[in-house]
């Protein structure tokens, strides 16, 4: 209970351009409006890309582990137009010089419908070319769109040494 009423005074402060209002119920969408304050704290002109993007995937927390061997797994809301529109799963598999574990979340922006279009037929995977942004202040303003998608992430913990390579594959469900 804590937790939602700390999370609700934070979306408060955040006022009217903080257009992804959660159900208070729903555990995951809490997690997400929190990642989505975090993010925006950690670098504010991430804010555009909020405004501008015809949708965007959320994923507040994607777990991340290995030794040579390493996958990557979270689970996140696909949010259109302010609302949820539907619930979505990352996977990742790596192989390389990796040792170590991390936390952190991943944000999928989209460019236009055509975009969204694509996530939810399952057209979009990242392979080992991909890269996603590190959100630090300002890292935003040098970041544009590529393919119809712009991916940002955010450190939450943990500590890994990595060179390797694998792809990012996702599932989506539309929301009921």
């Amino acid at each position: 209970m804590r937790t939602i009423l700390i999370t609700l005074a934070l979306l408060s402060l955040a006022g009217p351009a903080f257009a992804f209002q959660p159900n208070v119920n729903d555990a995951l969408q809490l997690d997400v409006a929190k990642a989505i304050l975090a993010i925006k704290k950690a670098d504010p002109g991430i804010e555009t890309f909020f405004e501008n993007a015809a949708g965007y995937a959320v994923y507040p927390s994607v777990g991340k582990g290995g030794i040579v061997v390493g996958g990557a797994y979270g689970k996140g809301l696909v949010i259109v137009g302010g609302q949820v529109d539907g619930r979505t799963t990352m996977t990742q598999a790596t192989v390389g010089l990796q040792l170590g574990g991390q936390v952190y979340s991943e944000f999928i922006f989209f460019k236009d419908e055509a975009a969204i279009a694509n996530f939810r037929r399952g057209n979009i995977e990242f392979g080992a070319q991909a890269s996603a942004v590190a959100a630090t202040a300002g890292a935003s303003a040098d970041t544009s769109y590529d393919k119809g998608v712009a991916v940002f992430t955010h450190a939450g913990g943990g500590l890994m040494v990595e060179g390797s390579i694998g792809g990012q594959k996702f599932t989506y469900e539309p929301y009921k």
